[in-house]
C-alpha cells in the first residue's frame, strides 16, 4: 500500500509511524484511519517488528484527532459506514485488543479527543514540552468514543479523569506526567531520541516475554487476582516453548548479551 496520509519507518526491530498531515493539525479521516490500520497490520504481522512509536509530523500536533470538517462534508452516517471494515477502529489503534507488541507514543504537541485516545491506546507516553492533553468532544456535541471515555478513568483516578472528561480540561505535558499518563516529559528536539532510547531497553527483553507480559498484564485486569495468576494465557504457552526461553539463561550463564530471535 502506498501511503499519502502517513509514513512508515523502520529501524532493525522498531517500526515508527507518522500521522503525516500537519496542515491540519495531524487530524485522523477515515482515509488516515484505514493507512493506520494497515500500517498496523503489517506491524503486527511482521516477526521482525518487536515495537512501534507513533508520532505526528511537525511541532503543533500530535494529532488533533478526529477530522471534523471531513465529518461536515461527509456527514457522520458516511464517516460510521467507512469505519465498518477498518481494524482497530480510529486510527487503527483505538480499538486494536489483539496485539500485544508495545506500542509508544511520542507526543510532539497537541493531543485532543482522538489524539489523545490515539495516545492513551499505547502502553509508553513519552510527551515534548508543548505538549496538550484532552477530550473536548462535548464542545463540539460528540463524545470520546474510541476509548477516551473507558481508558482514562482506568488509568487515572475517576474523579480527576470525570473533571477531564466533562469540562474539556486540557493538562499540560507536566500535569499529565503528575497524573500518572506520562512516562517522561522532554524538549521537542529530545522527544523520538527519547522514545527510541525506551524502545532500546525494552528490546533489552526477548520479545515473546514482552508480550507475554503486556497480554497478561491486560488480559489480567478483568480478572479477580487470584484466577489472573493462576491462569495461562496463550503468550505464555508460545513463550515456554519459544528458543528464546532457551538462550535467556544460556546467555545469562555464558555471561554474555542475549541473542533474541522472536521464535
Amino acid at each position: 500500500m502506498n501511503y499519502e496520509l502517513i509514513k512508515v519507518e523502520k529501524k532493525d526491530h522498531i517500526t515508527i509511524l507518522t500521522i503525516n498531515r500537519p496542515d491540519v493539525m495531524n487530524s485522523i479521516s477515515p482515509p488516515t484511519s484505514r493507512e493506520m490500520s494497515h500500517a498496523f497490520n503489517e506491524f503486527d504481522n511482521d516477526p521482525d517488528a518487536w515495537i512501534c512509536i507513533i508520532t505526528g509530523a511537525g511541532d503543533k500536533a500530535f494529532s488533533a484527532g478526529n477530522d471534523l470538517k471531513y465529518q461536515a462534508e461527509h456527514g457522520g452516517e458516511a464517516v460510521q459506514k467507512a469505519y465498518e471494515d477498518i481494524k482497530g477502529g480510529l486510527a487503527g489503534n483505538t480499538a486494536r485488543f489483539d496485539c500485544f507488541k508495545p506500542f509508544i507514543a511520542a507526543v510532539n504537541g497537541l493531543a485532543l479527543g482522538g489524539g489523545f485516545e490515539i495516545a492513551l491506546a499505547c502502553d509508553i507516553i513519552i510527551a515534548s514540552e508543548n505538549a496538550t492533553f484532552g477530550l473536548p468532544e462535548p464542545r463540539v456535541g460528540l463524545m470520546a468514543g474510541a476509548g477516551g471515555v473507558h481508558r482514562l478513568p482506568r488509568q487515572i483516578p475517576y474523579h480527576l479523569a470525570m473533571g477531564m472528561i466533562m469540562t474539556s480540561k486540557r493538562l499540560t505535558a507536566q500535569e499529565a506526567f503528575q497524573c500518572g499518563i506520562v512516562n517522561e516529559v522532554v524538549s521537542r528536539t529530545e522527544l523520538m531520541s527519547t522514545a527510541e532510547k525506551w524502545a532500546a531497553e525494552i528490546l533489552k527483553g526477548a520479545p515473546l516475554s514482552i508480550r507475554a507480559s503486556k497480554e497478561a498484564a491486560v488480559k489480567g485486569l478483568d480478572m479477580p487476582l487470584e484466577k489472573a495468576v493462576t491462569h495461562i494465557f496463550p503468550g505464555m504457552e508460545i513463550l515456554r516453548n519459544s528458543e528464546d526461553l532457551i538462550e535467556g539463561p544460556k546467555a545469562f550463564a555464558e555471561k554474555r548479551p542475549p541473542h533474541w530471535k522472536g521464535r
